[in-house]
């Protein structure tokens, strides 16, 4: 199945997708059985919001969570291999929905990043549980771009402008719920033009593993989104710019970049 965020007359609904057409929910995405109100819109020209809004906003993947981007990176603060995952978390404010602008600030230095990644939603409250039973707990997967501010990202120790900025974190188009991960290729495009693609499930740090990691210190809510990380190349993108990260079985997130004023 796949759910969707979206406005229908100025208000935010959740809804499922059946062919062509939203079939709008009665409630939310997490009830213990979900029921449909009757109402019917197509899919096309409705706009899509970020198909949840984090209660926890998660990185899994703090200093790379694929081999070759980290071994571009490497030094000796950030060996290839990591002896341990770092956690990181975002900011719900940073999210932007699908075909929605990318705004960057005035100030940048102009080095501003794509990072396809997957992104998997909590579906169910989970507490230091181990590895083996951790998909268990997972209600689905959508697509994030985790924008990045380059120069900023060295200088800010937490990320807080250069990951954090307002629409630096694109997520979407749904949320689907029955996607393989070991089936899925990430693929980016830039201006229709493909620049990077890799296996998306070829992670130093796997799902499961990640989930468990989290779950040892902090309780995890359905809701709760954990992005896993991008594979190089990133590229610098500029105003005018189409971007588009495409994971099989889940669509094609897009977005274009904007100059802010």
């Amino acid at each position: 199945m796949r759910f969707v965020r979206y406005l229908r007359d100025g208000i935010t609904r959740y809804g499922m997708i059946e062919g062509l057409e939203i079939v709008e929910l009665r409630g939310g995405l997490f009830e213990s059985k979900i029921s449909f109100n009757g109402v019917r819109q197509p899919l096309a020209g409705t706009q899509l919001l970020p198909p949840i809004v984090p209660v926890t906003f998660y990185s899994g993947t703090s200093g790379g969570n694929y081999f070759t981007h980290r071994r571009s990176h490497e030094s000796a603060l950030q060996p290839a291999t990591p002896a341990e995952q770092h956690i990181s978390y975002r900011a719900n404010s940073a999210l932007a929905g699908h075909e929605a602008s990318v705004v960057i600030p005035p100030d940048s230095s102009g080095k501003v990043q794509f990072e396809g990644e997957l992104v998997v939603v909590i579906g169910r409250t989970c507490r230091n549980i181990e590895p083996e039973n951790a998909m268990a707990y997972v209600f689905g997967y959508t697509i994030g771009n985790d924008i990045s501010e380059r120069v900023w990202q060295k200088s800010d120790p937490t990320f807080w402008r250069s990951k954090n900025a307002d629409t630096f974190k694109p997520m979407g188009p749904w949320i689907d719920t029955s996607a393989d991960i070991d089936k899925m290729t990430t693929c980016v495009r830039l201006n229709g033009r493909e620049v990077s693609r890799f296996r998306t499930g070829e992670m130093v740090f796997d799902v499961p593993t990640t989930i468990s990691r989290i779950s040892r210190y902090i309780t995890l809510v359905p809701g709760d989104v954990i992005w896993m990380g991008t594979d190089d190349p990133t590229l610098d993108m500029y105003p005018g710019d189409i971007v588009e990260i495409e994971i099989t079985g889940l669509g094609v997130l897009r977005n274009s970049i904007v100059a802010g004023v």
